[in-house]
C-alpha cells in the first residue's frame, strides 16, 4: 500500500451546500489541491439544502460569539453577493418576527438586544406599524429585520460544485472507510468503488455520526432526525414577505413561520416531529435499524422526557391541519384550513448529546487526517461559505502535516 497512488487530496462525503463549499474554499485556497466528492444521491444538495425554506438568515437568533452567530451574519452577506455574482435567484426582503401574546413581548425584546449584539440593525414595531410591512398580520409588537432574504440553495450548490472544480461522484454511497494513519483513507462505495485520498472530510448530514464511525472517530453525539413539515398558501397575496413567531430560546426550532420564495410562492412551517427515519419525509418512512439505533442512544430519552410536552404539541399539528391552522392563525388571522395545501418535508439532523441536550451550535471535530462536520443544521445553508473556509482551513492543516 506504500506505493498506492492516491485518487485525490481531500475526500469529501456529503454532496450538500456544506461539503460543495468545503471543496470550494479548499481549491480557492490552495490551488492545485485535488478534491473528490461522494455524493449518495444523483444530484446535489438532495436533503436538507434542497428541502429548507430557502431563507437567509440574519444571524439574530444565535447566542453573541457562537459560530452560528458569527457565521450566518458574515455568510448573509456573503450568500447575496455570491448569488449576484452568479446570477442565482436571490432577494433580500427583510423579515418581521411577531409577538402574538404578552408572555412573548420579554423574549422578543431580549431579540432585539442579540441582534444588536451580533451587529444586526432591527427596528422595533408596535401594533399599528406591523401593517406598514404586512397587511394581513396580527400582534402585540414586532421587529424589522432588514438582513434577512431568500434564494435558490440549491443553485448555489450545483454553482459552488462547478466552481470548487472538484471530481463530483454521484450515486456513490459510502459502505467502508479504511483508514491507516502513516497512509491516509481509503473509502469503498455500494458500486465497489475504491476511493483513496490523504484526508477525509465527512460532511454527511444526516449520517455525518455512522460516517464518523465507520473512520474509527466517536463522534460523542448521535443524530436525531426531526422531520418539519410543510404547507404552500393558497393565498400567497395574504404575505408579502417573512413572517415568523417569537422563538423558544429553549428549542433550535423557529416555530412555524410563513416564507414567500423566490418563485413568489408562500411555504408555511416547518413543525418538528421525530421521524422515522434519517430521510423519513413522511410518517410512511420506516427503517427499524435506524430507528433502533436512535433510541439506543441514552441521550434521546433524556431529551424526550425534558420536552415531552413540546413535543406532544408539535406531533398535534403534524396529525392535524385543524391544530397546524390554529398555529398560522395566531401570525395570519385569514388564514383557513383550506388554504393550506400540503407541500414537500424536511428533515433536519440535530446532533445530541449523551445527556439529552440538543447541540445549539455548529460542531466541527478533527480525527486522524479526518475533519467532521457533525452538527450543521439551519443556518448552515446561510453560513455555507464561512462553514466551508473553517473546514477547509482545518483540512489544510492536516493535509500539511501528513
Amino acid at each position: 500500500m506504500r506505493t498506492l497512488a492516491y485518487d485525490c487530496d481531500v475526500l469529501v462525503i456529503g454532496g450538500g451546500i456544506v461539503g460543495l463549499s468545503t471543496a470550494y474554499a479548499i481549491t480557492r485556497a490552495a490551488p492545485g489541491t485535488r478534491v473528490t466528492v461522494l455524493e449518495k444521491e444523483p444530484g446535489p444538495a438532495r436533503h436538507q439544502t434542497g428541502r429548507n425554506s430557502g431563507v437567509i438568515h440574519s444571524g439574530i437568533y444565535y447566542r453573541p460569539g457562537s459560530l452560528k452567530a458569527r457565521y450566518a451574519v458574515r455568510g448573509a452577506a456573503e450568500m447575496v453577493k455570491f448569488c449576484a455574482e452568479y446570477g442565482i435567484a436571490h432577494a433580500v426582503t427583510g423579515k418581521l418576527i411577531v409577538a402574538t401574546e404578552r408572555a412573548e413581548l420579554p423574549r422578543l425584546h431580549a431579540l432585539v438586544q442579540r441582534g444588536r449584539e451580533n451587529g444586526i440593525p432591527v427596528r422595533e414595531l408596535g401594533a399599528a406599524q406591523i401593517a406598514e410591512y404586512e397587511p394581513e398580520v396580527r400582534g402585540l409588537a414586532a421587529i424589522h429585520v432588514g438582513t434577512t432574504g431568500v434564494c435558490d440553495f440549491v443553485g448555489v450548490a450545483r454553482q459552488l460544485a462547478e466552481a470548487s472544480g472538484a471530481e463530483i461522484r454521484y450515486g456513490a454511497r459510502v459502505e467502508r472507510v479504511d483508514r491507516r494513519a502513516e497512509l491516509g483513507v481509503a473509502v469503498r462505495t455500494t458500486r465497489g468503488d475504491v476511493v483513496r485520498g490523504r484526508v477525509l472530510v465527512n460532511c454527511a448530514g444526516l449520517y455525518c455520526d455512522e460516517v464518523a464511525r465507520l473512520t474509527g472517530d466517536e463522534p460523542e453525539v448521535r443524530i436525531v432526525p426531526f422531520r418539519g413539515e410543510y404547507y404552500s398558501l393558497a393565498r400567497p397575496e395574504l404575505v408579502r414577505g417573512l413572517v415568523y413567531p417569537v422563538p423558544d430560546p429553549a428549542f433550535p426550532f423557529l416555530g412555524v413561520h410563513l416564507t414567500r420564495g423566490i418563485d413568489g410562492g408562500v411555504h408555511i412551517g416547518p413543525n418538528a416531529v421525530p421521524a422515522l427515519a434519517r430521510e423519513g419525509y413522511g410518517w410512511g418512512v420506516v427503517r427499524p435499524r435506524e430507528i433502533g439505533g436512535t433510541v439506543a442512544w441514552p441521550g434521546v430519552w433524556r431529551m424526550a422526557r425534558r420536552h415531552w410536552r413540546y413535543g406532544a404539541g408539535e406531533l398535534r399539528r403534524s396529525v392535524s391541519r385543524g391544530a397546524f391552522t390554529e398555529a398560522v392563525r395566531r401570525l395570519l388571522p385569514a388564514v383557513t384550513s383550506d388554504d393550506l395545501v400540503p407541500a414537500a418535508a424536511g428533515v433536519r439532523a440535530q446532533a445530541v448529546l449523551r445527556d439529552g441536550g440538543l447541540v445549539d451550535d455548529f460542531l466541527i471535530r478533527e480525527g486522524v487526517r479526518a475533519v467532521h462536520v457533525l452538527n450543521a443544521p439551519s443556518p448552515a445553508a446561510t453560513a455555507a461559505l464561512p462553514i466551508g473556509r473553517e473546514v477547509g482551513r482545518r483540512v489544510l492543516g492536516v493535509l500539511g502535516a501528513v
